[in-house]
């Protein structure tokens, strides 16, 4: 199997996804070839890692995928040279219960696959204290090996000097020391960072932020601690596409798709035909089914809502094929969205979903599924894991749900999707199949 590392730290918030950016633009200038995956549900940080590495990100997941699944993700880098993984939250951070190979931690990851760790120590109102929090990580799992540390947001020289010899008397690797700096900060919105399409000076900020891993990260040691399992026989993973032609809607307003459930798709022969809602493109007209991702209409409500091409395409599909949306792609396939400002927005009225951002509530969490309607390539009953992740609140909500739906621990919660017809929508979205 590829070598790879995992990024990963204490907490939120210590510079993973920078540090991670930069060390796949590095690697990518050295003509390294390196695959980027992302630990649990995250669309917009995968975007990211793309745009910096060259190649799509795959995210891994042990809550809602099992170790073959995992494994075969893992068989994406098999053209690499370098594996660098970005985790998400704190090392060990993952759901309350286990799920289908994991509760979804980092940690998990990197047990099932081998890939040693380098801890990121936000040394921010600390100095010494940073080698208790590496010795912690390191011994906390036997399973989990933690290869060296990069020490984040150093103050000054005798700041790094002082983590330094700490991180020596315990026999912890430094792998390179960061210092505080604005080229490491990335634009945030409501729902994780600003889309890297949506940031004109997105590449020349990862250029930067690769400038300053250079100076202050020894690249080659690093890459030197990279390590895998030996790879397991090949293992396919089944993602079941919603058609044989699916027209998926792909622009700033709907992006969010993962790049596993695309290659699933293509993998099982289907033929993906994009098109963009915000330039009032309709779907193609010879596609069997259209999906609608995630993303952020609300942000494109009242574009969305003059996108008469658009709309009108939906509901002549909606006739006799199938269409599903996620999240917001969801909310577009119902009556209106309420912006904000309490303004609403007419949207396609394929289901009677109203809902609002006049008052954000946050949804979180994993989610179990099991369907009480054909949604997307998956039958009537079938059991699905995902994620639901979004501040938008109901108004209304008359049609049939799509699906019995409880969080990690089992408890029922109430976002049950709709069906109307051949028409679904949810909000969550579609990790993996249950078994």
């Amino acid at each position: 199997m590829t070598p790879g590392l995992l990024i990963a730290a204490p907490r939120s918030g210590s510079g993973k996804t920078v540090i991670t950016l930069g060390l796949l633009r590095s690697l990518r200038r050295q003509g390294v070839g390196v695959q980027p995956y992302k630990c649990g549900p995250d669309y917009i940080d995968t975007g990211f890692h793309r745009l910096a590495s060259g190649r799509s990100s795959f995210n891994l997941d042990s809550w809602a995928m099992d170790a073959a699944m995992l494994h075969g993700l893992a068989g994406e880098a098999a053209d690499a040279e370098l594996i660098v993984a970005e985790g998400v939250m704190g090392l060990f951070d993952g759901a309350p219960a286990r799920g289908a190979s994991g509760n979804g931690s980092s940690a998990d990851i990197a047990a099932l696959l081998g890939w040693p760790v380098i801890l990121i120590i936000d040394a921010s109102g600390q100095s010494q204290s940073a080698a208790a929090i590496a010795q912690g990580f390191r011994t906390l799992r036997p399973d989990v090996g933690v290869a060296g540390v990069i020490i984040n947001r150093v103050a000054s020289p005798r700041h790094e000097a002082m983590i330094r010899q700490a991180m020596e008397d315990i026999a912890m690797p430094v792998l390179g020391a960061i210092p505080r700096s604005p080229a490491l900060a990335i634009p945030e919105r409501h729902l994780g960072l600003v889309q890297p399409s949506e940031q004109g000076e997105a590449d020349r900020m990862i250029d930067a932020i690769a400038d300053l891993i250079e100076a202050h990260v020894d690249v080659p040691v690093l890459q030197a601690a990279a390590d895998a399992l030996p790879a397991l026989p090949p293992a396919a993973y089944h993602c079941p596409p919603p058609g044989q032609r699916v027209a998926l809607a792909q622009d700033a307003a709907f992006s969010f798709t993962y790049a596993h459930m695309l290659s699933g798709w293509r993998a099982a022969g289907a033929e993906i035909i994009p098109f963009s809602p915000l330039a009032d493109e309709a779907p193609d007209p010879v596609a069997d089914a259209v999906w609608l991702p995630g993303g952020y209409p609300e942000l494109h409500a009242p574009r969305l809502a003059q996108a008469s091409r658009f709309l009108n395409g939906l509901r002549s599909h909606a006739e006799g094929r199938p269409i599903h949306g996620e999240c917001g792609g969801y909310m577009v396939l119902g009556q209106a969205i309420i912006d904000a400002q309490g303004q609403s927005h007419a949207m396609a009225g394929l289901l009677g979903l109203v809902s609002s951002f006049a008052e954000r509530r946050l949804h979180l969490g994993y989610r179990q599924a099991r369907l009480l309607a054909p949604m997307g390539g998956h039958n009537s009953g079938a059991p699905l894991r995902g994620h639901e992740f979004h501040y938008s609140t109901v108004v209304e909500q008359p049609d049939e749900p799509l699906a019995h739906v409880t969080d990690a621990m089992g408890v029922p919660v109430a976002s049950s999707g709709s069906r109307r017809g051949r028409v679904t929508g949810s909000f969550f979205h579609l990790i993996a199949s249950a078994t």
